[in-house]
């Protein structure tokens, strides 16, 4: 399938955006990996170099909505800013495993480095409509529930779902972006988001 489908054709579109870990590795399962991939996002937000909407990260891969003028590039740069980071901190701590596991899924031809933490790309959906951006923020937010993880997606604990309910959450996201505030959430939760007619 060629990748033409998924590329970033208008910055000033939000993307839905996916990071996924080589081989579906569980890297993030550690909570200091986690907490690596929360602070880039925050770096970027607070540099001004990049607009977050709506985030989740799980034990293999990521999602987020997020926005920029040079969106590839940021991406592109979170992405290896934070597998540097990452393997550093498992070989700090001697993971070994993990880090052989990271080596025998490396691509072949990245005969620039031992490891490889990303798989390529991350598949960018340009969202176009409130509706749609709410959709995409109604998939990441289902996301730990749909697996089992969780059975509100306000109890996980690396999503911004608690941004949206009002509740106190781990990194900040843009929440007011509706043009048409008639477009209601669809969660089945009974709490209104913020800044929706019943909140």
């Amino acid at each position: 399938m060629s990748r033409s489908r998924y590329r970033i054709f208008d910055n000033g579109y939000p993307h839905f955006l996916t990071c996924s870990v080589v081989g579906w590795l569980p890297v993030f399962t550690r909570p200091e990996c986690v907490r690596i991939v929360l602070d880039s996002w925050q770096f970027l937000q607070q540099s001004g170099r990049m607009q977050l909407f709506g985030y989740v990260v799980l034990e293999n891969h990521l999602h987020f909505i997020a926005a920029s003028e040079q969106l590839a590039d940021e991406v592109g740069d979170f992405k290896s800013f934070t597998a540097r980071k990452i393997l550093d901190y498992l070989g700090s701590r001697g993971e070994r495993t993990i880090l052989r596991q990271l080596a025998a899924e490396k691509d072949p031809r990245r005969v620039d480095r031992r490891h490889q933490l990303w798989q390529e790309g991350s598949h960018p959906e340009q969202t176009t409509s409130d509706e749609m951006l709410l959709q995409k923020l109604e998939y990441i937010h289902q996301n730990p529930v749909k697996r089992g993880y969780v059975e509100d997606p306000t109890h996980w604990r690396y999503s911004s779902a608690r941004n949206y309910f009002g509740l106190p959450a781990l990194l900040p996201v843009i929440i007011e972006w509706r043009e048409t505030p008639q477009v209601e959430p669809r969660y089945g939760a009974q709490q209104p988001l913020p800044g929706s007619p019943a909140g």
